[in-house]
């Protein structure tokens, strides 16, 4: 059995799981109950012993080194963002989020965002519920992106956002995301989970999969009005001496129609809110 709070054991499962013996080069000679790889496949193909590996799982062994977590990445083929999620999830602990979160100045947060009226930006905590944005954000994602809002929730449970042609490819990098950079000892992020898993399926699915993107900078394409769907550049960034928090930014290519769509957003909201 499994110890209880092993997140670095249920990712180990997890991605076990979802690589197939033909992608991992493993040639099975016997008749296979489950998909994915085996314990004594993983472990052969990490270069440790199958014992060793079993107590990684269940949650008996917290201390591997970072050369046996690279070792593993490689056996599960991890690409380079999940060996990163991998080894935090051997050295995280327990922290008290409250705590932390309620000592972040918002004020000093606010401050930035509204220094910028012409770029929508907006800030998130570590599971992905929108603690501040700028007017220009709202306006760009109307509904979304007002504060309180859990962009994971808005994603899987707004119509509209549903309703978009993007949104198989939004939901899997919103759940990839949510999982990268969620504390993995964080209750408030477990009970989103399991709540959206008991709405969703296609959530359940993609949160059991364990996959993780963090998700830099990439392409959105919001609808605003009178100028339909517009392409725009995205920006995270960890915003330091914060829990985990991630400042967003958008922007367009100049000289393009979303750059003009923008512009005159921004002068809309100007002009409302003289």
């Amino acid at each position: 059995m499994a110890a209880k709070d092993s997140p670095l054991g249920d990712y180990l499962r997890a991605r076990r799981a979802v690589v197939s013996p033909e992608e991992a080069g493993v040639v099975s000679h016997t008749l296979r109950r489950v998909p994915g790889l085996r314990r004594d496949e993983v472990a052969r193909a990490a270069g440790i012993s199958q014992e060793y590996y079993l107590r990684l799982e269940q949650g008996r062994d917290r201390t591997p080194s970072d050369q046996v977590l690279r070792a593993l990445g490689r056996a599960l083929m991890l690409d380079e963002a999940a060996v990163s999620y991998l080894l935090l999830l051997a050295h995280a602990e327990p922290v008290d989020l409250q705590a932390q979160e309620a000592a972040v100045s918002m004020d000093n947060l606010a401050a930035i965002l509204n220094a910028w009226p012409n770029t929508p930006a907006y800030i998130i905590d570590s599971r992905h519920t929108v603690v501040l944005s700028n007017a220009m954000a709202r306006a760009v994602v109307p509904h979304a992106l007002e504060p309180g809002v859990n962009i994971a929730e808005a994603v899987f449970t707004l119509p509209e956002v549903r309703a978009l042609p993007t949104w198989d490819r939004l939901a899997s990098r919103t759940v990839r995301r949510l999982r990268y950079y969620g504390h993995p000892f964080d209750p408030r992020l477990h009970a989103l989970a399991a709540r959206l898993s008991e709405q969703d399926p296609v959530f359940r699915t993609l949160w059991e999969r364990q996959d993780v993107d963090p998700y830099y900078d990439g392409d959105v394409r919001p609808e605003v009005q009178g100028y339909g769907q517009i392409v725009l550049r995205h920006q995270t960034l960890v915003v330091p001496g914060t829990p985990g928090y991630l400042l967003c930014v958008y922007h367009a290519e100049p000289g393009t129609p979303s750059a003009e769509a923008i512009a005159h957003l921004a002068a809309r909201i100007s002009s409302t809110s003289a």
